[in-house]
């Protein structure tokens, strides 16, 4: 039994791809940094707040996964890429999917209680942004952006979990996510061009064809670039902060030299492995910047 139930959360970690965590984890925690800094490096209860932030983040994302992959299953089961996924493959049962839904969307309304008042007034509506993401390609093409919010709302939820209040200087912040993330999944979703056009399905490169797409993708990531640089400009971060906007700016277009219109064999290498590097070496640098270099500005 025991053996049994850990065999499924270990599938089911596996089903949501619980590592890409990474993705939008380190500009959340920039956004509670940031919001440290505007305490002077005074908040009460940091460790505490910080570990909630994680807890909310990690549990919103695997909520929003999951619910993704039941209300997907069908449709990735017509999908020769998607139709070994764990639910259309059989190996876990929707009810258990169901199960740990509930679960996950627990621990992060827990996560927001303990956070602050205002974290748990707005619970519901960062849920309803990210469950409601995965209706979006049945009537949208936009369901890109829609996506890109709900990763780009975690800075700010971490600044109004730090600060108790929201500064717009850190929408920029879920700006930058947004369009960083509406540009990755563009690339992501010209594998499924041709699907998408059987099925029926929403998406930029199915309305505008895959070369179009790829340009959208690449404007939206030179807005993220954009929305970064005013961010550093607003809080008169160093030039650790500014520096390290060159690195990404290689790391996009690395990651968009590797996909053509005649080519996507390379999707999952920009997708998966590049992004993950983005949001490593921004926090590194950004971490950096905050804490030891301009603390006292």
């Amino acid at each position: 039994m025991g053996r049994g139930f850990l065999t499924k959360i270990r599938l089911t970690l596996e089903m949501i791809r619980f590592e890409h965590s990474l993705f939008a984890l380190p500009f959340a925690l920039i956004g509670a940094l940031l919001a440290i800094r505007e305490d002077g490096f005074a908040t009460p209860h940091l460790a505490s707040k910080l570990g909630w932030i994680i807890v909310a983040m990690v549990a919103a994302r695997s909520a929003a996964m999951t619910f993704n992959r039941i209300l997907d299953a069908e449709i990735d089961a017509r999908n020769p890429r998607t139709r070994s996924r764990h639910l259309p493959a059989g190996l876990l049962s929707r009810r258990f999917a169901w199960g740990f839904l509930a679960a996950a969307i627990a621990v992060f309304v827990l996560a927001a209680a303990a956070l602050n008042p205002l974290c748990l007034k707005l619970a519901p509506a960062a849920l309803a942004v990210a469950l409601g993401y995965s209706y979006t390609k049945r009537f949208t093409s936009l369901s890109h952006l829609v996506l890109g919010l709900a990763l780009g709302i975690a800075p700010a939820a971490a600044w109004i979990a730090i600060r108790g209040s929201l500064d717009p200087r850190i929408v920029l912040l879920t700006a930058a996510v947004a369009l960083w993330t509406a540009g990755f999944d563009i690339i992501y979703a010209c594998q499924d061009y041709e699907f998408d056009r059987r099925e029926g399905l929403s998406s930029i490169p199915r309305r505008f064809g895959i070369p179009r797409a790829l340009q959208i993708a690449r404007g939206l990531h030179l807005g993220m670039l954009a929305a970064l640089a005013a961010l550093a400009y607003a809080f008169e971060l160093g030039p650790v902060s500014v520096a390290s906007l060159g690195l990404v700016a290689a790391l996009l277009a690395y990651e968009h030299s590797l996909v053509k219109p005649s080519d996507l064999s390379r999707v999952n290498a920009a997708f998966f492995t590049v992004n993950g590097w983005i949001g490593v070496l921004f926090f590194c640098f950004w971490a950096a910047d905050i804490l030891f270099l301009t603390r006292g500005a």
